[in-house]
């Protein structure tokens, strides 16, 4: 197996361990929620002016699928949509209060999965950090001009 191999392979593993070591306690604290309904409330309470555009663009999804979960936290009352003034063709949606709640502990499990894995990111130097920062750029760039390949040709 060469480097680049590795490389991907490593990735892809550590990246299982997470979601695998990440699900249980939110599985346990979100019971209620799938982590597509978490991730949607962490952007909305995160962007202004969240829609359907902009949510579809952000998780890779179809406008149609995230029009689907929007609609199912819309009836579970965790976010509400509007409208702006100068443009009623838009829709655009924001937190309720059980939503800015459910926000709140799915951050708060972000918080603790840092602490969780505190002692590795300390031992990581500056230049560290900048060499994988560079390379996830570099490799996010190029998957980003693979997907605009795909969707040209849908």
């Amino acid at each position: 197996m060469n480097k680049k191999e590795q490389v991907l392979l490593n990735f892809r593993d550590v990246f299982n361990k997470l979601a695998w070591l990440n699900k249980m306690k939110m599985e346990d604290r979100l019971k209620e929620y799938k982590p597509s309904e978490a991730h949607c409330l962490e952007y909305i309470g995160q962007n202004a002016d969240a829609n359907v555009t902009r949510l579809a663009s952000s998780f890779y999804m179809t406008r149609g699928a995230i029009s689907k979960l929007t609609k199912k936290l819309l009836e579970k009352k965790l976010i509400d949509s509007y409208q702006k003034p100068d443009n009623k063709k838009e829709i655009y949606f924001r937190l309720t209060a059980q939503g800015k709640a459910i926000y709140k502990i799915h951050a708060e499990l972000h918080q603790e999965f840092q602490e969780r894995d505190k002692a590795v990111f300390e031992q990581i130097t500056e230049e560290q950090f900048d060499s994988m920062l560079r390379f996830m750029e570099k490799y996010s760039k190029h998957l980003d001009a693979e997907i605009k390949k795909k969707v040209r040709l849908k």
